[in-house]
This record gives structure tokens, sequence and C-alpha cells, in this order.
């Protein structure tokens, strides 16, 4: 008999603590009723926090969460503190930021979803924080592992974030039946996001589909369209959005571009096209740096059909950086190639890879970091805006 109390007992406590922790986030939730959750392929960060800022115009008192680069809590006062954390990241962290924000007296919450797959990104919006709202920025080929390997796949994965009784906002272009059929499963509504440019009014740089985005997001929920450009023009930039410097020497200056946020082909280009449009002139030199990363091998086969593909066909130069960079670099047939000229640095130093790549580089070069943000591409990002201008 003490031989079956042992588990019965410990059923009975796991059933409990169950019920405690069930009961936890449906206070927690209670507490602030404006939910809104933010998945998509990328620019899930910005989003977050344009519509963020935009219900803070407003004068509601909004907490808000970033998962991107770097993980962010963004307090109602607009103070941001980075997330500290112990091991591999976890959706069991949406919960403490709920409890974060219930604790804050928070009217609204603004959160950047974490999974990939379909099954977590299911508990997470379905099971945890059950959003009002749900934004799609865009549906793209990335994650092709986790999530399938075309873009009809990976739309159905992320149609497991659908909630119930809520509204999905999605644009147009990734307008995939699976949110639809999702939608009518869960009694949820979907609003297509229409539009080619940036909202009339606003006059910072950034991607228009996150603008709308964000902009119909808040329009939703009550905020004034002039209180919502005004938050949003604003609110802080992520740290893995488009950014460029301008690194100055004796006699030569040429830019250093931040896309490495991008991750995949498609955006990359989308980002490459917003950021030269920034430069007052056309670059004389285009030098890509293509961080690649282990535990991303599908990406970096991405990458490489993109190089075969002609892809890089206006850069003069591409050079492999991270962790790929050695075996890459071995590879005669780069070598052959007309253009761009391909080559690698296997340095993580990013002094050191300046210098590497400084005799590629004329006056009025461009250099636009590629591939990955982690590892080689942070510490690149740290070093061009701490010597460089910002554009």
């Amino acid at each position: 008999m003490r031989i079956l109390f042992v588990p019965a007992a410990l059923l009975v406590l796991f059933v409990a603590f169950l019920a405690l922790e069930r009961a936890g986030l449906a206070r927690w939730r209670a507490k602030v009723p404006l939910r809104v959750c933010i998945t998509g392929t990328r620019g899930k960060s910005s989003v977050t926090r344009l519509t963020a800022a935009a219900l803070r115009a407003s004068g509601l008192k909004v907490a808000a969460k970033t998962t991107g680069s770097r993980p962010m809590l963004i307090f109602p006062d607009g103070r941001e503190k980075e997330i500290r954390r112990a091991g591999l990241p976890s959706i069991l962290e949406q919960k403490r930021v709920l409890r974060w924000a219930a604790r804050l007296g928070a009217d609204a919450l603004v959160v950047e979803m974490m999974s990939i797959r379909a099954e977590t990104l299911g508990a997470e919006s379905r099971r945890i924080l059950r959003p009002r709202i749900l934004g799609i920025t865009n549906v793209r080929l990335d994650h092709l592992d986790d999530m399938g390997r075309t873009k009809a796949a990976i739309a159905a994965a992320m149609s497991s974030a659908v909630p119930e009784d809520g509204i999905v906002f999605l644009p147009a272009a990734d307008d995939d039946p699976s949110f639809r059929r999702a939608a009518e499963e869960r009694g949820s509504t979907v609003r297509i996001v229409r539009g080619d440019g940036a909202p009339e009014g606003f006059p910072k740089l950034e991607f228009a589909e996150n603008l709308r985005l964000a902009l119909a997001i808040s329009e939703e929920m009550g905020v004034e369209r002039a209180a919502a450009l005004r938050g949003m023009t604003a609110a802080a930039p992520d740290f893995g959005g488009v950014k460029i410097w301008t690194l100055r020497e004796a006699r030569a200056a040429f830019a250093c571009l931040s896309l490495f946020a991008a991750n995949e082909p498609e955006s990359t280009r989308a980002a490459l096209t917003e950021a030269l449009g920034r430069l007052a002139v056309s670059p004389a030199a285009l030098v890509g740096l293509l961080n690649l990363r282990a535990d991303r091998g599908d990406r970096t086969r991405q990458w490489l059909d993109a190089l075969e593909n002609g892809f890089f066909g206006d850069f003069d130069r591409l050079v492999f950086i991270g962790d790929h960079a050695r075996a890459l670099g071995r590879i005669e047939r780069w070598s052959r190639r007309p253009r761009p000229i391909v080559s690698a640095l296997v340095s993580r130093n990013p002094e050191a890879i300046m210098a590497g790549i400084r005799p590629f580089l004329v006056n009025g070069s461009a250099v636009v970091g590629l591939g990955n943000m982690g590892g080689v591409g942070e510490a690149l990002v740290e070093h061009w805006a701490r010597l460089g201008e910002a554009a």
C-alpha cells in the first residue's frame, strides 16, 4: 500500500500545482485586460515597439517585451531593462512577463512571441498569454527545420498562435488560408492590412509594412491616428533593426550597415534596399560580411543557394565570417566567381575583421553585415556603434 501511496500523492500534488498555475495565469490576465501578441518571421521586435509606443501615446499604461536580438522589458515610462537568462530561452518566461505587467498595474501588454514550433506557439498564445489581438508581420522562409520548407507550411505553423475569440491582423501579401481556417475554428476575426507605402505623416525611417501593422492594431484599440503616429515616431529602435554608421579615417570614409537581424535572403533584400536608399550617394564599393552560425545550418544552406543564384551580384566582395567561415573559405569554386569575389576571415574580433577587409575599401564604400546577429554580428554592431557616426 505504501508503494502505491507515494505515486498517488505525487500525482495529487502535480494536479494541484497545475490548478494553481492556471488560477495564477487567469488572475494576472484579468489584471491586464488588453493583451497584444506579435509573431511572424521578420520585424516582430519593431512592431512590438511601435505598437507599445502608439498605445502609450494615447495615455494608456503600457508594458512591453521584445525577444529578438536582445530580450528587453519596456516599462510604461519607456525605460528598458535587458532580460538576463540563466539558461536557454523558454516560453515559461512569458508567465513571468505577464505577472510583471500585472504587478505594474499596466492597462495593456504588448509581447513579441518567442516560439517557432507549432505546438509551442499554440501553448504560448492560447494557454499563457491569450491575447485579444494577434499581429502577424510576415511569412518568410526561415527556421526551415522547425517550421517547414514552404511558405504554406510556415503559415500553417504560425496559425497555431491564432487565439480564441480574438482579432488577427496580417498583411495582404501573407493572407494564407491557414490563418482563416484557424480563426474560424477558434471564433476569431481576420483583418487584412493593405497598402504599399508608409503611413502619411510618419517622418521616421522604418519599414512601411511594420508601420502599417502597428497603426492598424493601435487604431483597433481606439488610439487616434495622430496620437499613434506621434508615439511611433518617438519609439526607441530595436538593437537588431536596420542601422547605419559612418566610419571616418584620415583619407577615407565608409558606411557600415547592420542587416544582421534580417537573417534570410528575402528579408535581407528588402532591408538592403531600404538601407541603401538612406545613403546620400551610391556606394563606391559594396562589401558584404556574411556571419554564419553553426546552429543555423538550414540558414547557411539558404545563403549558399542565394550566392549560387546571383543574390550578391551587386557586391564587389563577400566575406564569410563566423562559425562556418574556415570551412567555406576552403571551397575552391568560390574563387572562380567573377562577381562577387569571395573570401573568408576566421577571426571573431571585430577590430581584426575590419582590418582584414580594409584593403577592399575605398572612399565611399559600404560594408554590409548579413546573415545572423549572434556572436560576431553583435560584436561588430557594438564596434560600429562605438566608433561610427549614426546616420
